[in-house]
């Protein structure tokens, strides 16, 4: 199901530490630049508790979002976000807005499935590892996908999924891949904890077994010694 998300804005004009901590204080107010699309930047402020609701949706990262910027709308899409280290606050808002025509770059999510009937863990008792959550795109925002999906149901042990073959929309670059940078996605391995405890199981055995050995050697040798001393 498509989902929506619009956002009310309204422009500023006082700028500044000093006027951004009052917006947040006495407002409940965010301080957020819209820029790009070939127009000047606008400094804006947007209210938190919508704002903060609308972040509880992993889809508001990669969505086009409709910013009603004084009454008019603007399409944009959410470049970046600053949040207080330690309190349930948001700081600051990055916008960049968009026209259709021009290509967009953009952090989308990674969507697994199948982790438990992959063969590598359902049958061989490996743990399935996600190496990345997501994956930077490059597309028209048309084709901008809301996240990717990988497939781990196939995977065996000691395999890995990687950009290359993961299948993405029409029309949607991964950059990463254009770079010449083919990284693994997920794979699924013996944890290293029950390797090193298989080979510590195994060390012991064969400390055990060598230690019966010799005992059995030297309980073997024992009379010929005493007939030696005689």
């Amino acid at each position: 199901m498509s989902v929506t998300f619009e956002l009310q804005a309204a422009t500023r004009q006082e700028f500044g530490k000093g006027a951004s901590r009052r917006l947040r204080r006495l407002g409940n107010l965010v301080p957020a630049i819209i820029y790009g699309g070939g127009e000047p930047a606008l400094a804006l402020s947007v209210d938190h508790n919508q704002l903060s609701k609308a972040l509880e949706h992993e889809a508001f990262y990669s969505h086009i979002l409709t910013i009603h910027i004084d009454g008019k709308p603007q399409k944009a899409v959410l470049k970046a976000l600053q949040r207080h280290p330690y309190k349930p606050k948001i700081l600051h808002l990055d916008l960049l807005r968009i026209t259709g025509k021009e290509k967009i770059t953009m952090q989308i999510p990674l969507h697994f499935k199948g982790d438990d009937v992959a063969p590598g863990v359902k049958n061989a008792g490996g743990i399935a590892s996600h190496l990345l959550s997501t994956v930077e795109v490059r597309c028209l925002p048309a084709n901008l996908p809301e996240y990717i999906e990988v497939d781990l149901s196939n995977l065996g042990l000691d395999e890995a999924i990687h950009l290359s073959q993961l299948t993405v929309p029409k029309g949607v670059e991964l950059v990463a891949l254009a770079h010449g940078n083919d990284q693994a996605v997920a794979s699924i391995h013996i944890p290293r904890a029950a390797i090193e405890e298989e080979a510590a199981t195994e060390e012991t055995a064969a400390t055990a077994a060598e230690g019966a050995e010799a005992g059995a050697a030297e309980a073997a040798a024992g009379p010929d010694k005493d007939k030696a001393k005689g």
